[in-house]
């Protein structure tokens, strides 16, 4: 499974800073001994590793080297792939410019988060199913801000309002799995909508009314936007409540064999 990690973005929300801000640190671990920081984006690494994901792409953008020199060739037992996007031009296309990476009937499946955000519970992505597209929802007090997600009982997704000021639902999706049939399939939608959709919602909005289906798995229980200074904040207050075992353990070296137990001794 490859997981896809659109990390291309400037960060103006959160500058001035010296490096990328998928490496801003945040909360700590403990290496061999002694505490280290984290860099924010190895908390949805984890989470893809837990999910099963043994290849992860990094979409960067040109000055973005930092982040390849942070990371290098794997992460956890997963290689790190990383392709450029030369200039910003929203989530979608930065996606899709792994599409080259991601083949379409083997059976493979692709996850995808967002580098600059921590959520809970880590083991989440496992809840979402191979087979279909399918958004982890999380429940939030200001779904204005986010893509709001509203379904019908059964899951099924009715429609995604990107950023509203009054949204239906406050479940906004953190991160989605899918076949890599399906991610193609929604490339070429996308190219065929003359790459006009920044937002992966309004992209989801038009797939459905072309008679694609999407899934909504309210599986997380807490998510924390980290771009700002004030989830800045709120991610260190959430990961004290948390406590010691929510830090990333990928630099670990008994990690990779810890992840195998979890998941039942898959390889």
């Amino acid at each position: 499974m490859w997981g896809i990690v659109p990390a291309a973005g400037k960060g103006s929300r959160i500058q001035p800073l010296a490096f990328s801000k998928e490496l801003l640190p945040v909360g700590s671990r403990l290496e061999s001994g002694v505490e280290r920081p984290c860099a924010v984006s190895e908390y949805l690494l984890e989470r893809m590793v837990l999910a099963g994901a043994d290849k992860i792409c990094f979409v960067i953008s040109p000055g973005k080297s930092d982040i390849m020199e942070y990371f290098g060739a794997s992460y956890a037992g997963a290689a790190i792939a990383y392709v450029v996007q030369p200039r910003p031009a929203g989530l979608c296309d930065a996606l899709f410019r792994a599409a080259p990476l991601i083949t379409r009937e083997n059976g493979e499946s692709v996850v995808v988060g967002l580098p600059d955000t921590i959520w809970f519970p880590d083991r989440a992505l496992r809840e979402l199913a191979d087979d279909r597209l399918s958004l982890l929802l999380f429940p939030v007090e200001n779904p204005d801000v986010f893509d709001s997600v509203s379904t019908e009982r059964d899951g099924r997704v009715q429609t995604i309002e990107v950023k509203a000021a009054r949204p239906r639902s406050h479940w906004v999706w953190g991160a989605f799995k899918m076949p890599g049939g399906t991610f193609h399939a929604l490339h070429r939608l996308w190219e065929e909508r003359a790459g006009r959709d920044e937002y992966f919602g309004t992209l989801i909005n038009a797939y459905l009314e072309n008679g694609g289906v999407a899934h909504g798995v309210k599986a997380g229980t807490d998510y924390v936007d980290v771009g700002t200074l004030g989830g800045y904040r709120a991610a260190i207050q959430l990961l004290e409540r948390m406590g010691t075992d929510a830090a990333p353990r990928g630099r670990d070296s008994g990690f990779v064999e810890k992840l195998l137990e979890h998941a039942g001794g898959r390889k």
